[in-house]
């Protein structure tokens, strides 16, 4: 499936809009990734296993949005924009969403 973060995909024509998909999921921090990553932000850096929780964070958003763009039907996603928020303290929620659209050469 074709996504771009733009309205349109160059050299293809947008033939039907079918209208907005999303693909979300909460995730919650871990004890143990939390004493690491408080040693971490003492010293500086990279906190790489919250870096990987939400790189698999936005996999999974990203899965359930396409998910959804085909059961429409769809063979591309266009104007995809991802948003975090705060569900509770230690979870948040990575959103993902766009545009379900067929395209064709253009």
């Amino acid at each position: 499936m074709l996504m771009t973060n733009t309205e349109t995909i160059p050299g293809m024509r947008v033939t039907r809009y079918l209208g907005l998909v999303q693909g979300n999921t909460i995730r919650a921090r871990h004890v143990g990734r939390d004493i690491m990553a408080g040693f971490k932000a003492m010293v500086g850096g990279e906190i790489k296993s919250y870096t990987e929780l939400l790189q698999q964070a936005r996999a999974e958003a990203t899965e359930r949005m396409q998910a959804q763009a085909q059961q429409l039907g769809a063979n591309a996603i266009v104007n995809v924009r991802y948003t975090t928020s705060s569900v509770m303290q230690g979870a948040a929620e990575l959103y993902a969403y766009g545009t379900a659209v067929t395209v064709e050469q253009g």
